[in-house]
């Protein structure tokens, strides 16, 4: 595992490019200033041995010397001590709604990414919890196993769009079914399942029968809707451009709307609650309290106890790039004047 220190440095990279683009200013400053004395070709034959390419070359390694100290400020550090340690906490399974209904604008910036907002922030209030995700439309995808990585889940989780499942829809009854299977630890005291949708379900029927099995397994069943009742239309974008609306078999635009009845549904059935998603703030506070308040269940898990600093190898690495730019001379040398590597004599 690889730990970042002092992750604020990385935002010396942007010196990086403001080099490039002064390097780029000063050239062509020098052909100007050159072309004010004299012709170009007459200054080329006065100063044969100056090299065309090496200015870039040293400029090149300079900027990768520099790279290399900003990395080592950061300090990146490798795990090196596994520990088992003891936690407290509960179980918890995110499903996420990843349909195309999702992408309707009713709630900004749209439902989709309101939902992984949501989820974001609620594993910001986490301490010891562990938590798996799943994305679901018409099937179900493990998109993490149960974990106490907070770093992995917050990855995964932006990784996830409406164009990852193939089959379309939303089964609501697939995700509840996947999830039972997440929970292994038959003492668990609170199994928690987080439904994140607008409540579209195309399986209602089954869904019931669904809720009552994870009920029976222990599993409580909290919904968080996103999107407004009101409804909206799905927009079809290319490139980030709106270039026409989702529309039915009749040609009429296809309108979603959040359906909060079934959500409260499966909440009720299931032994949770529903909560809007509409207020980020609101929604993350009330479950970050409903979380305090359930029974915690000891578990052991397994993390890093010490890191080694791996800083010197970036600074020794940077101090020989500087080095070597510091005996890069701007004139030619003899051998790579008779290769002619770069096209810099020309026959005359």
């Amino acid at each position: 595992m690889i730990q970042l220190e002092e992750k604020i440095y990385f935002y010396l990279l942007f010196i990086l490019p403001i080099l490039v683009l002064l390097f780029v200013a000063l050239q062509f400053w020098k052909k100007r200033t050159q072309k004010k004395f004299g012709d170009l070709d007459l200054i080329k034959r006065i100063t044969p041995n100056k090299s065309i390419f090496k200015g870039s070359f040293k400029l090149i390694l300079f900027l990768l010397a520099l790279a290399l100290l900003i990395v080592g400020l950061v300090n990146p550090k490798i795990g090196t001590k596994l520990e088992t340690v003891k936690r407290e906490g509960v179980d918890i399974v995110f499903a996420l709604d990843v349909s195309k209904s999702m992408l309707a604008e009713d709630i900004a910036p749209n439902r989709i990414e309101k939902g992984k907002r949501l989820v974001s922030e609620i594993i910001n209030q986490l301490a010891s919890d562990r938590i798996g995700i799943i994305a679901y439309a018409a099937q179900a995808y493990p998109q993490l196993p149960i974990t106490t990585d907070y770093g992995a889940a917050k990855m995964f989780l932006q990784g996830m769009n409406t164009d990852m499942l193939s089959s379309q829809g939303t089964a609501i009854n697939q995700a509840i079914d996947l999830a039972s299977t997440y929970f292994d630890d038959d003492q668990q005291t609170n199994r928690v399942l987080f439904i994140i949708s607008d409540g579209e379900d195309h399986e209602e029927g089954t869904t019931v029968n669904a809720v009552e099995k994870a009920v029976d397994e222990g599993i409580r069943i909290f919904t968080i809707g996103v999107g407004k009742t009101k409804g909206s239309p799905i927009p079809i974008k290319r490139n980030g451009v709106v270039e026409s609306l989702k529309k039915d078999m009749n040609g009429d635009v296809v309108i979603t709307k959040l359906n909060e009845e079934i959500l409260k549904e499966i909440a009720d059935e299931g032994n949770g609650e529903y909560i809007n998603g509409e207020n980020t703030t609101e929604a993350v506070e009330y479950i970050k309290e409903l979380l305090n308040q359930m029974d915690k269940k000891e578990f052991e898990a397994k993390q890093f106890a010490e890191f080694k600093d791996q800083f010197q190898w970036f600074v020794g690495a940077a101090l020989l790039l500087l080095f070597l730019d510091i005996f890069v001379l701007d004139r030619k040398t003899k051998w790579l004047r008779k290769l002619n590597l770069f096209n810099e004599e020309k026959k005359r």
